[in-house]
């Protein structure tokens, strides 16, 4: 029997649940597959954590990359998430998705207003393992001029504060290089003069930045897409409950601000709300150390999607390696009152800081990937320790690169230390002492780490030996671009807390982004693509984008799959 009880209803194709990049791929590949498509979004503008995120994108053997002279089939990639993901390695799902992300960076490129820039250089993370990559498998969109958006600019969800400047979204690449270097180039003085600026002047003018970068801009461009290709947007519209007729979905009953609402949908219904980064009693269920964990999700991400699913017959994924895509994090409280996370992706690379336990003692290979950073400091915390680190680090590394929410100079630091976030110490020993860190075993653990980053080594955990590494570190930084001594005082700490982007451990699904039942059975019309969907990389992180990239292909797997099946 139908489970709708609606007395208003209308009726369309495709239903899709959520606007970040999974919802947005879904809606717009099956709008311009000639499906009427309604995207329901509870909150009141559009782009989920999409909106806040870097917007890499891993998607090997694209066409951007062979466009760059980077032409590989997909046995490359294969090994590689075959070496890294072991035992979780579900060849139907990396199958599928190695198949279509090509196809879906060809697609955007020729169909919507979604076009790439190449990743030529960038490694994967663990780029001494087979079949790793060394550039072109990561694109991010393009710089995307907001005015293009016109009157629906205001549904555009704006970047977070504490990776902005000012509100201004700064790119890693060349972009990010020009900040990092405004002191020490007329070059890139001049860069950042020009941007700074313009984004002054649209500040003015429109109230917001307007040249959007990184996710902002990808979320942009396929916003602009989704209104070119005749999405019906509804903001404001939640989801209360699927509509199933004889196990079938065909539909949902949505909450609205007129009150509730039946779609019904000829070709079914697409989860993808964001996950359950917000859902505390799941994320108890599963994250370690959850009275600790910030997540870097919109509060929005509260496990929609996963009750949806699991009401209609689904189940969520409880065999992955990680059940959340880790980040270390620090907490930031602003001049204003309000608070925030900084998610520390940039400054553990560089040289000249180290990330120790509070016993003063590292634990971990600090320029590795921001995922194994916290898988690190959880598996090396002593049983009933809080979840907790700092990054340590001297006056020049403070003032050439930053540290956390502190910006490089000439960027005034001293506010934050007054407000806390920033620990300092005219010795290492008293620096200990502010943070609550074990003063001998932090003088200790200084003074054995400079014996040798003298000569740029680090012996005892090897920063700067593989390509990925380097890439993180500072180029003008010899021999090794990663490691440098810590001397200057004085001396500076960040505490550092477990966080996580989204969660991995969504709805189980076949490789059309159908949802999987008990018995492993399609459950009909029902598609599940983002973090509604368990993760293809099976808890892993080889690669930066392994969110957003299989978030894009899996939402166009699904609103072509909807496309092709008959009503």
């Amino acid at each position: 029997m139908p489970t709708h009880s609606s007395s208003t209803s209308e009726t369309c194709d495709l239903l899709v649940v959520g606007s970040g990049a999974a919802g947005l791929a879904a809606a717009v590949t099956a709008a311009k597959s000639g499906l009427q498509v309604i995207l329901a979004e509870k909150e009141p503008v559009i782009g989920g954590t999409t909106a806040w995120s870097g917007g890499w994108i891993w998607a090997p053997c694209n066409p951007v990359a062979k466009r760059h002279g980077i032409d590989e089939d997909t046995s490359g990639p294969r090994t590689y998430l075959e070496a890294v993901l072991g035992n979780n390695f579900n060849p139907e799902l990396v199958d599928a998705f190695l198949q279509a992300a090509p196809e879906m960076v060809g697609f955007f490129e020729d169909k919507t207003d979604l076009t790439f820039d190449c990743g030529a250089v960038i490694p994967d993370t663990y780029s001494h393992l087979p079949g790793a990559g060394f550039g072109g498998r990561s694109v991010i969109a393009r710089p995307y001029d907001a005015r293009k958006l016109g009157k629906d600019l205001e549904l555009l969800r704006k970047p977070m504060r504490e990776t902005t400047f000012w509100g201004m979204t700064i790119q890693a690449g060349p972009d990010l290089r020009a900040f990092m270097t405004v002191m020490r180039s007329v070059k890139s003085l001049a860069y950042v003069t020009r941007r700074v600026t313009r984004h002054l002047l649209d500040l003015a003018f429109y109230g917001r930045g307007m040249q959007l970068r990184n996710g902002n801009a990808l979320v942009g461009r396929l916003l602009r897409s989704a209104l070119d290709a005749g999405v019906d947007i509804r903001p404001e519209h939640a989801v209360a409950r699927l509509i199933q007729n004889n196990g079938k979905v065909e539909g949902a009953t949505l909450h609205t601000p007129d009150g509730e609402i039946d779609i019904l949908a000829k070709r079914g219904v697409v989860l993808a709300s964001g996950g359950y980064s917000h859902d505390l009693p799941r994320r108890k269920r599963t994250f370690p150390h959850p009275e600790t964990h910030r997540a870097l999700a919109t509060e929005a991400s509260t496990g929609d999607g996963l009750r949806l699913g699991e009401d209609a017959g689904g189940h969520q994924a409880d065999d992955l390696a990680s059940y959340g895509a880790w980040c270390p994090v620090s907490e930031v409280t602003w001049p204003d009152g309000k608070t925030g996370v900084f998610p520390h992706i940039i400054d553990r690379g560089k040289p000249g800081v180290i990330g120790v336990l509070a016993d003063g003692k590292r634990f971990c290979n600090e320029g590795l990937g921001y995922h194994d950073y916290v898988r690190d400091m959880l598996t090396a915390l002593p049983e009933g320790a809080e979840a907790a680190s700092w990054l340590i680090c001297d006056h020049h590394f403070l003032r050439r690169y930053g540290l956390g929410i502190v910006r490089l100079a000439p960027v005034p630091h001293q506010s934050w230390i007054k407000s806390g976030y920033l620990k300092t110490g005219k010795t290492i020993a008293d620096l200990a002492r502010a943070c609550g860190i074990d003063p001998d075993g932090l003088t200790g653990t200084v003074t054995a780490y400079n014996e040798h980053a003298e000569q740029g080594e680090d012996p005892a955990f090897g920063r700067g030996t593989t390509a990925y590494m380097r890439l993180q570190g500072d180029p003008d930084v010899t021999p090794n671009p990663n490691v440098a001594p810590i001397l200057k005082a004085p001396f500076y700490a960040v505490k550092v807390i477990p966080g996580s982007f989204g969660t991995f451990a969504g709805l189980q699904t076949d490789g059309s982004a159908r949802v999987l039942d008990d018995t492993g059975t399609p459950v009909p019309g029902l598609y599940a693509a983002g973090t509604d969907m368990a993760s293809v990389m099976g808890g892993h992180y080889p690669a930066g984008g392994i969110n957003l990239g299989p978030a894009l292909t899996f939402g166009f797997i699904a609103g072509r799959h909807a496309a092709e099946s008959s009503s």
